[in-house]
């Protein structure tokens, strides 16, 4: 089974400043309210170890490979929990000239897997109300950066 998450935001902010406070793993803890935690290189292959917590849940670790880097563009991981097939999730930002000027923040993530019927009500509520925390954050913080 298929579903997916897409939430977007506009950013008063270029995509260089966005893509540099998206790509700053270290300071996640600093800001980001759903990914509260990021560990590794953002290079094409390189595992992360990232640290969720969706509002209303617990927080979970999960260790996914990079699999997109486009320099304020995109960037996107996979994670699986297990083996391939019972829950995958393709996590994925994407940075698009925003009509207004700016970045439009398209924050989405792709899940495949025997667990997703099971897990598909979290989803909508819990995960998506984290990826929204999230853009609202990454929106604060770059549009202070800039001003």
């Amino acid at each position: 089974m298929q579903h997916q998450i897409r939430t977007e935001i506009d950013i008063d902010a270029s995509p260089v400043v966005v893509w540099s406070i998206l790509t700053d793993l270290d300071r996640y803890a600093d800001w980001n309210p759903f990914i509260v935690s990021a560990v590794g290189d953002v290079a094409v292959g390189a595992k992360l170890v990232n640290r969720l917590r969706a509002p209303g849940g617990r927080a979970m670790t999960f260790k996914p490979t990079v699999t997109v880097v486009e320099a304020e563009r995109t960037f996107e991981w996979l994670g699986r929990l297990v083996v391939r097939g019972v829950f995958d999730g393709r996590h994925r930002f994407d940075l698009e000239p925003a009509p207004t000027g700016g970045t439009r923040f398209v924050h989405s993530e792709q899940f495949n897997g025997v667990l997703v019927r099971f897990l598909r009500k979290s989803l909508d509520s819990q995960t998506a109300s984290g990826f929204e925390q999230m853009n609202i954050a990454l929106k604060s913080r770059a549009e202070a950066h800039t001003g």
